[in-house]
């Protein structure tokens, strides 16, 4: 039922209620005067018999006639040329039952005015809990209303429950995105400091010796991997990352992501392996999803040993493609694992130059593409990357 069909079924019901009543007590009227009638015809039957008894036989003919007889047309009575009127045969009870029609129609109007008083007081207290509600919001208070039963408020309250929840949603993202611009601002300033420091240290050595030029361009080079870094983890948080969403076949991009690194593989000595395990695709973008495997490898080849190998492997099922990358290192240290994809953040295991954000940027590449990133320790030994991208 519609809502309109609802509002005009809560009008009708209370004078379809008091128009049953009014019908009851109209029959119960009607029955109190045909009794009325009856017994005074009772009565002035019984007083012609009994001061003519020898008349009976004609008087109960007479009422016989009268009952069987059609009602006379409409004029004077035939009583009352003679000068007697309707009220000269009236008693208590016959006053009360001509009251009965009065009588009837205040019972109706009170009826109808006291569900009207009810339905007025019920729609007060429904607006009074919905105003309080949203007062105790205000106060930062969230809580709920318990609804009894279903009325006409019902949608209304549903609506502001939507409501209410979608801004504590949006208000609890932007103090959490409030913390975390913080965080990155403080996290930035300290990246950008180190090289800073170390390059204006090296220019004012290589006024002495040319030699600490290479590691000014060393600097430089680290300052120019953190811009490219920061301006991808921009687009991705204001959703200005475009992605293409075509069809990677898995062991294709796990091949470009190692042969972009066998320069690194070879210079550390550290071989990669990765099975042809047949035909297996996801939509994504082929290119980001290179840059975000090369990262997980490139943690891989920092914790890999001389003479280790990096492996790659992965499967298919209808729900989602797994991709795991694994390495035969010593494995993350276990207070490190909860933080791995924080970005910045570097681990008591961490070796080389990088600036943290490399994990990060692979995880949230990987999360636009409907996808998870988790990493844990091998039951052997060696750190392993599980990536999972679901096909819905």
């Amino acid at each position: 039922m519609t809502e309109r069909g609802k509002q005009i079924v809560s009008v009708l019901l209370p004078i379809l209620a008091c128009l049953g009543f009014a019908a009851i007590l109209s029959a119960f009227w009607l029955s109190l005067s045909q009794n009325a009638a009856f017994e005074q015809l009772s009565d002035f039957t019984r007083i012609l018999v009994e001061a003519s008894p020898e008349s009976e036989t004609q008087v109960l003919s007479a009422v016989k006639q009268y009952q069987e007889s059609p009602r006379a047309a409409a004029g004077e009575p035939f009583l009352a040329q003679y000068g007697y009127k309707s009220s000269s045969f009236f008693r208590d009870w016959d006053r009360a039952a001509g009251l009965m029609p009065s009588v009837l129609f205040f019972a109706a109007a009170c009826c109808f005015l006291a569900s009207e008083i009810y339905r007025e007081k019920q729609c007060q207290r429904r607006i009074l809990e919905l105003t309080g509600y949203l007062e105790q919001v205000n106060s930062g208070l969230w809580g709920t209303i318990v609804q009894q039963r279903e009325d006409e408020f019902s949608k209304l309250q549903d609506q502001i429950y939507k409501t209410v929840t979608q801004l504590r949603l949006t208000k609890e993202a932007a103090v959490r995105a409030k913390l975390d611009f913080a965080d990155n601002l403080t996290n930035i300033a300290h990246q950008l400091k180190t090289p800073v420091t170390a390059a204006s240290l090296s220019l004012q050595l290589a006024k002495t010796s040319p030699c600490h030029l290479d590691q000014v361009r060393r600097q430089l080079a680290r300052l120019s991997r953190l811009e490219d870094s920061l301006l991808t983890l921009a687009r991705i948080d204001s959703g200005t990352l475009d992605l293409e969403r075509s069809k990677v076949d898995v062991y294709t991009v796990l091949e470009l992501a190692a042969e972009s690194l066998e320069e690194l593989f070879r210079q550390r000595q550290v071989t990669v392996s990765i099975p042809d395990r047949g035909r297996a695709h996801f939509t994504g973008d082929l290119e980001w999803t290179m840059e975000a495997l090369m990262n997980l490898m490139k943690n891989c080849l920092d914790h890999s040993p001389p003479g280790g190998v990096i492996h790659g492997d992965y499967s298919q099922n209808p729900l989602y493609v797994e991709i795991r990358i694994w390495d035969e290192g010593e494995g993350f240290c276990p207070e490190d694992i909860p933080r791995l994809f924080e970005r910045f953040y570097r681990g008591k295991g961490a070796v080389g130059d990088g600036i943290g954000v490399g994990l990060s940027l692979a995880r949230s590449v990987f999360e636009l593409q409907n996808g998870i990133v988790t990493a844990s320790n091998l039951p052997g030994g060696g750190a392993c990357f599980e990536i999972r991208v679901y096909c819905h």
